[in-house]
């Protein structure tokens, strides 16, 4: 028997669009990347029609380069814009269904702080945050945290792919059922039900209690091409994930 496939439809809002002239347009307002207003509109049109996802390509540092000479300051991609972990909590309180996806690389984070802003964000969105994994090989990111050039290859991927099992083991801290809230007998959660990732593996290390959880039924967890698709599932048990060098 042959299982029905569904084609996931997703569109990129970063910034003004691909075309590096789209800021000169007349419709578009160009400091619209500056305005919550203008991502607002973008992600309610898409929710409007019946888009699974938006999501951000995002990059932790201006990527282009100024050739020709001149070039840099003419262009409005990728320019000027906002952080996508701190905008997307304010999208998810203007929607109900749209996914809410974005880029955020394993090089120039923490696990921990990492899986907890997504995990918040899978809580203000009920059940709508997805990750792009990505491992980030500019040379420009790279100057912006204190390095001259990017981390190898095989160091990068060796560090993202730990990187994300540390988070998805800190995500399994709190079982289904583990925050009790009972106020009659005094227990906030049960003790047997929250778990310590103790994790010391060759490049990252991890031993203390995870202190947020995210939606109970929230993102699936199948992952292509390093982007999360928004859809029934489960926090804790769909956790398939692809790396990509973004």
């Amino acid at each position: 028997m042959v299982t029905a496939r569904k084609m996931r439809l997703g569109m990129s809002i970063r910034g003004y669009g691909y075309h590096p002239a789209a800021w000169r347009h007349p419709d578009v307002p160009a400091d619209g990347t500056l305005h919550v207003e203008h991502y607002v509109r973008n992600t309610q049109v898409a929710e409007s029609g019946k888009l699974d996802l938006i999501f951000f390509a995002d990059g932790a540092g201006i990527r282009q380069g100024d050739n020709p000479r001149g070039a840099l300051c003419r262009t409005g991609t990728d320019m000027v814009e906002m952080e996508p972990m701190t905008l997307l909590p304010a999208l998810a309180m203007v929607t109900k269904h749209v996914g809410l996806v974005t880029t955020a690389s394993t090089t120039y984070n923490e696990p921990y702080n990492l899986a907890r802003k997504f995990a918040t964000l899978d809580l203000i969105s009920n059940g709508r945050a997805g990750w792009n994994v990505v491992a980030s090989w500019s040379e420009h990111e790279a100057q912006n945290f204190g390095m001259e050039t990017t981390l190898d290859y095989g160091t990068r991927y060796a560090r993202s792919a730990e990187f994300v099992e540390v988070v998805k083991g800190l995500w399994d801290s709190w079982e289904d059922g583990a925050l009790l809230f009972d106020k009659a007998t005094g227990h906030y959660f049960d003790e047997a039900k929250m778990h310590v990732l103790n994790h010391r593996g060759p490049v990252l290390h991890r031993a203390r209690p995870f202190e947020c959880r995210g939606h109970a039924t929230g993102p699936s967890g199948d992952r292509a091409g390093g982007r999360l698709r928004s859809g029934a599932g489960t926090w804790r048990r769909n956790r398939r994930c692809h790396l990509c060098d973004s």
